[in-house]
């Protein structure tokens, strides 16, 4: 996962030195250098603890999945949601809490049904097809993150080298899912995938 990023900021520079036509300073990421400049405490929680909790709990939930995963992933699914209602101006800390905080009350209470017959035949038809629902799971976190660099829906072949990073991360994410088992595994190494990032953004974070 190291030696593909390494090879994507490589081949990013070499299209910048000698393509600069293709104009890669538009897919900036500013709502995310934003809230950097805005709040640096925000950002760090935003990138080591909130992003990596929400995004696995989306995307590595149903691989092989507990019926506790499964709850999960339908509180993140409804947490995501719910953070397109919620006005942008409002505090990015207050906003993520408040969503959590309902997450959390209606994970409880699925928590306390009864698994369904059909929650039962859905899991094990994950089970059966977890090396799709891996790969699927992997470019789909990839291509979320188009956002991150444009407003609205367009793929071109910059967004893809944007992308493909986060697709080999989504991968090895859903990698050390299947053999642990375990959901903390993925949110862990997202974590720390995300925390070097901050590492090195510490000195403009610090300013």
């Amino acid at each position: 996962m190291i030696g593909t990023y390494f090879l994507f900021f490589f081949l990013l520079g070499f299209l910048n030195t000698f393509l600069p036509e293709l104009d890669l300073e538009k897919y900036q990421q500013t709502e995310l250098f934003n809230l950097m400049d805005e709040s640096p405490l925000a950002f760090i929680l935003m990138a080591v603890i909130i992003a990596p909790l929400l995004e696995e709990s989306m995307f590595r939930t149903l691989i092989k999945p507990s019926f506790t995963e499964i709850h999960i992933f339908i509180c993140a699914v409804l947490a995501f949601i719910g953070l397109g209602f919620i006005p942008q101006e409002g505090h990015s800390l207050l906003k993520y809490g408040l969503v959590i905080l309902s997450a959390i009350i209606i994970f409880l209470f699925l928590q306390s049904l009864k698994p369904s017959r059909f929650l039962r035949i859905f899991r094990i038809i994950l089970y059966r097809n977890y090396r799709l629902i891996w790969l699927l799971t992997a470019a789909l976190f990839g291509l979320v993150h188009i956002w991150n660099y444009v407003e609205g829906w367009q793929f071109d072949l910059i967004l893809f080298l944007l992308i493909f990073p986060r697709i080999i991360a989504g991968y090895f994410f859903g990698k050390i899912k299947v053999e642990n088992g375990n959901l903390i595994w993925p949110i862990t190494m997202h974590a720390m995938n995300n925390g070097i990032v901050v590492f090195f953004l510490l000195p403009k974070l610090l300013q």
